[in-house]
Formats: C-alpha cells, structure tokens, sequence
C-alpha cells in the first residue's frame, strides 16, 4: 500500500514514535527499502510527554533514525504540543536541541504539531523559526484548536501547514443518515470521504493533507481524488451544501458546551469540556464504539499518565458554579460515564 502510493505520487510519509505501539516507525523503514526513501519526504516526531532531559531529545532522535533505516529526517516535529508541553520542554532546551539537530545534517525542516488553542499555538509559533506546522483542521473543525485564525497566521509568517484528520479520523466519511441525502443534492456525485478531503484541499494556504488508509481501495480512491484536490476548486454551491452539512450535524450535539474552559481547573482532574466533546461526538457522528476508544486513549494519562476521565468527578459543583452557560455539568458528566464507561 505504501509503495503504491508512492508510486502514483504520494511524496509524504508521516509516522510518529508512538504509533502502533512503537511498531510504526521500523514498518515504515522496511516500506522505504529498495529506493523508496528517497523518492519522499519522510516526518517522525519528538514524543514530547517521554522527554524528561535535554539528552533524552538526542536519545530519541537517534533511536528513531535507526528504526526508521536512514541518517536523516526530513520534516522533523514535535509531537502534540499543549500550552504545558512546550513550557517543559522549552525549559529543557528543545529550540537549541532542533538547531544542533538541523546543523548536524540528523533533521532537515523543524516543525510541530498542535493540540491546544488559538493563543497558544500562536506563541509557540513566535517562539522559534519553525518551517511548519501540523494542526487538525476538516469542515467540521474550522474553529476547533488552532483553527482558521492559527492556519491563517501561520501562513502569514511563511509556514508550511500540514493538516490532520481531514476527514475525522474517518467519521466524515460515513454515511450518515440525513447528511448522505445533502450531499446528493450536488450536481456531481461523490464520497463523503471525497467532499471531506476537497474542503481541505480547497484552502491555499494549506501545504500537504495527511490521510490515514487502511486498505488498497482507499489508497486508490485517495491518490486519484488528489488529482482533483486544487485550491479555490469547489464552487459556491458545493461549499454552501458543507454548510448545510455542517449545520445539521451541529443539531445533534446534545450538551451545549462552547469550550470556553471556565470550569478548569477540575480539582479531581476531569476534562470537563473533552468529555462533552466525545459525548457529542458519538451522538453527531452515530459512532460510539470509535468514540469510546479514543476517549478512552486521549483521557487516559496516554501522554502524561494522568487519567482525565468524567467518572472521576466527585460532585463538588465548583465547576457549575464558575459555567457561563449554567449547564448541569455534574448531571451531565454522568451522561458521558453512562455512554463511554468508566
């Protein structure tokens, strides 16, 4: 699958330390054998929560270019950085780390990828002379973390976006019902995978598009489809049926959090506005069992070892009492541990 899709022009491969349980990284050295690896531009990241010491940045780096089969990486990121993430690791000196790994030939371009809000991806993009960036971005995440104000300002400065989960980690790509009969609408028939990725595509300040395949048909389906993904391709009409989309979908979010994050800090440690956001999202999507995995991976200390969980809530009421909306979060967090467990 991999070669195939180098073969028909895919030109970046992104893979990280942790993916597959640490078996993603050597399975992409053994794809590039045989003259694939220079034929793209190969990504890892830093594991940013594994990172206790300057040293520790050269102990990975090295480790990651030997299971990956080279002597240099091409688009080299931080994984996954947080407003707590970067304050660590720019204490342990990760920006002269990046600068001595560029000079010794062991990375060329430094990056990162983002996972925390508009203002803070904001300073870490003034905190260094980064080539790019990774943030998630689809038509359903437009305001969602870094967002269109993050992907705008860092084009401004002159960086290279590289956009995760187009398509939602595959949720855009499902039939849904009453979203599968407005895309029909469309003089031209395509895929929900297909509408999701062109949204993307359509932007001109994005760089590359990450796609996560996990079979021979979806390779095929997305290196032909790529051939049609242009900038300022989609017409009025087409983006107004995302809108459409967009709004119906937005119907079915059933705890009316905005994220505003006045509840934070639980003092017994819960995600408050994560946990609605899964809620939400299983409801929106009609995709439980998927949601409840990656509720379980992102609120579970997977990173930091601190399980951030809504059943760890203890019903002091503190975050009600600081809630502009006036929700019931003690009530509603029992909704989200009856939906997505313990």
């Amino acid at each position: 699958m991999v070669r195939y899709a180098i073969d028909h022009g895919v030109n970046y491969i992104d893979t990280a330390y942790p993916y597959h349980n640490g078996e993603s990284e050597p399975f992409v050295g053994r794809a590039l054998a045989d003259g694939y690896r220079e034929r793209v531009h190969l990504a890892t990241k830093l594991p940013s929560w594994l990172i206790k010491s300057r040293e520790d940045m050269d102990k990975y780096l090295d480790e990651q270019l030997e299971r990956l089969i080279t002597d240099h990486i091409d688009f080299y990121l931080v994984h996954g950085l947080t407003r707590q993430f970067w304050e660590t690791l720019s204490k342990l000196g990760v920006t002269q780390f990046l600068d001595s790994a560029i000079e010794n030939g062991r990375i060329r371009y430094a990056g990162f990828s983002f996972h925390d809000n508009t203002k803070v991806f904001k300073k870490i993009v003034k905190a260094y002379n980064w080539t790019f960036a990774q943030i998630q971005y689809n038509f359903m995440d437009e305001d969602y973390q870094a967002g269109k104000a993050g992907l705008k300002y860092a084009a401004k400065k002159g960086l290279g976006i590289v956009v995760m989960e187009p398509i939602r980690g595959g949720l855009l790509a499902k039939e849904i019902t009453g979203i599968s009969e407005i895309w029909q609408k469309a003089k031209t028939s395509h895929q929900p995978a297909e509408w999701a990725l062109r949204w993307v595509w359509n932007h001109p300040d994005v760089t590359v598009v990450l796609s996560g395949m996990s079979t021979p048909d979806q390779v095929r389906q997305n290196v032909s489809l790529a051939e049609t993904g242009l900038p300022d391709s989609l017409k009025k009409k087409e983006l107004a049926l995302f809108r459409k989309v967009r709004k119906e979908l937005s119907k079915r979010i059933l705890i009316p959090c905005t994220g505003c994050r006045y509840c934070m800090p639980c003092p017994h440690g819960v995600s408050i506005p994560e946990c609605f956001e899964f809620y939400n999202r299983g409801h929106m999507y009609e995709d439980e069992e998927q949601t409840r995995q990656i509720y379980s991976m992102f609120l579970g200390g997977f990173f930091d070892g601190n399980p951030n969980y809504a059943s760890l809530c203890k019903e002091c009421g503190k975050c009600e009492e600081k809630c502009p909306q006036g929700l019931p979060i003690r009530e509603d967090l029992k909704k989200v541990v009856e939906y997505l467990g313990k």
